[in-house]
């Protein structure tokens, strides 16, 4: 039986639909506000955003006009499916709905209402990769306890990448790596005013695009998929090279056999027309399976391809909050913390500067194994926003505590802390009651 014909019976025993509460209404906001609206049995019930008109265009764009903005009565609005906008994501909390979607984008934000959420009962979607690979492992070890669902959204690479690894791995071959297309040359020293123009040309958020150009988004998405899967990183960085469609077993193959893979069960990212599609490699040198795999068109093997040719983003998205709902089941959460996004100078930075964050001016991200990043001190992109430099620092490097002095006051550093002492072997009950 499909989602939707889940849903559909769900809402007929219940007599609602699934209530979602979204934070942020932003690019991908919007979409899924509209491609939820489309879904039987789900709607968005309420919008969190700090410039409340937004939500409300956001509710217009999908067809909703009697919009309730702040004041009294907004839980009996949600009830009676009135569609709500206020401007504190963490009033969403207190509403009545199931799922709270993030997709703010801003890690800070997606630690205070996740944490939240989960608290006051809620399921938790997250469209803020950001915030999952600082304090992820934190919150779905919570969720699991508390009986909730903790997930990162379908329609990011790192989901559609995961089910490729489950489906290469459910029919019985090794993954060597997973990853995907990058549609930019990466470019470190991106920032908000380099990409200005083209952003405007995108009708994007110049922050956003910086994200992707500096690469900080495909380090995100690519630790995500690491920890999700229980798959490394190589190499600081991974390796990143050229590829199409075609070349993709040849290159993602360990160096001994003529890859410029450094080991096997990794995560990487090519550039090239595999973007915007997700991949995986997997192997076999069975000989009936090799012949086999010849005979259906997979090539000469012992090395294939597996490739989806797109991710649709928020299009797909509502598909977790149908899987979370219905199969009390996440999407892709950490299985293990084998991946840090670290923060990197993007210029020369002097003593007194504060880092401004993802996308920004002063820092990007640069994967590499938990245990590195651990044994370097060096500190995490999701943390950085808002912390001082204590020294000057030439651009590139790979900044440690002697660096930047964190703001220990956010809620994320507070919820790091926690996960940090879940890693050293202490119990989620004995962390969350400290």
């Amino acid at each position: 039986m499909s989602y939707v014909d889940r849903l559909r019976a769900r809402e007929r025993e219940l007599g609602r639909p699934v209530r979602v509460g979204l934070v942020g209404a932003g690019q991908m906001g919007l979409g899924f506000v509209v491609q939820a609206g489309r879904i039987d049995g789900m709607e968005v019930s309420a919008i969190a955003d700090i410039a409340p008109d937004r939500g409300v265009r956001a509710f217009q764009r999908a067809g909703r006009d009697d919009v309730l903005t702040g004041g009294d009565g907004l839980a009996a609005a949600v009830e009676q499916g009135r569609p709500v906008v206020v401007d504190d994501a963490l009033a969403l909390t207190r509403l009545p709905v199931d799922v709270i979607v993030d997709a703010s984008g801003v890690p800070e934000v997606g630690a205070q209402v996740a944490f939240a959420g989960l608290l006051a009962g809620k399921d938790i979607a997250m469209l803020n990769v950001e915030c999952d690979v600082t304090i992820g492992l934190l919150l779905s070890t919570m969720a699991a306890g508390l009986g909730r669902v903790y997930t990162v959204c379908r329609g990011d690479e790192p989901v559609e990448c995961k089910a490729l690894v489950d489906y290469v791995r459910d029919i019985g071959f090794t993954v060597i790596c997973a990853g995907k297309g990058k549609n930019n040359p990466l470019d470190p020293s991106a920032t908000p005013a380099s990409v200005a123009e083209q952003a405007a040309a995108k009708k994007m958020n110049p922050h956003m695009l910086a994200s992707f150009v500096d690469g900080s988004k495909t380090m995100i998405e690519m630790a995500a998929l690491a920890n999700g899967t229980d798959l490394r990183v190589s190499r600081r960085g991974m390796t990143g090279p050229y590829s199409t469609v075609d070349d993709l077993s040849k290159i993602f193959r360990p160096e001994a056999d003529g890859g410029q893979l450094p080991a096997a069960g990794v995560v990487d990212y090519c550039t090239g027309p595999v973007a915007p599609g997700v991949f995986v490699i997997g192997h076999s040198d069975d000989p009936v399976v090799v012949d086999e795999m010849a005979y259906l068109g997979m090539g000469p093997g012992p090395y294939y391809t597996f490739y989806r040719p797109y991710h649709l983003a928020s299009v797909e998205a509502p598909l977790s909050v149908a899987e979370a709902v219905l199969d009390r089941k996440p999407s892709l959460a950490p299985v293990a913390w084998n991946a840090e996004v670290m923060a990197a100078a993007k210029r020369d930075l002097k003593a007194g500067e504060l880092i401004d964050g993802i996308g920004g001016e002063t820092v990007y991200g640069i994967t590499d194994s938990a245990e590195a990043a651990r044994a370097g001190d060096h500190l995490p992109l999701g943390l950085v926003s808002g912390g001082r430099v204590l020294r000057d620092v030439p651009a590139g490097t790979v900044l440690t505590s002697a660096d930047v002095a964190i703001d220990e006051t956010t809620t994320i550093a507070s919820l790091r802390r926690l996960q940090e002492r879940l890693l050293l072997g202490e119990s989620v009950r004995e962390v969350i009651s400290a």
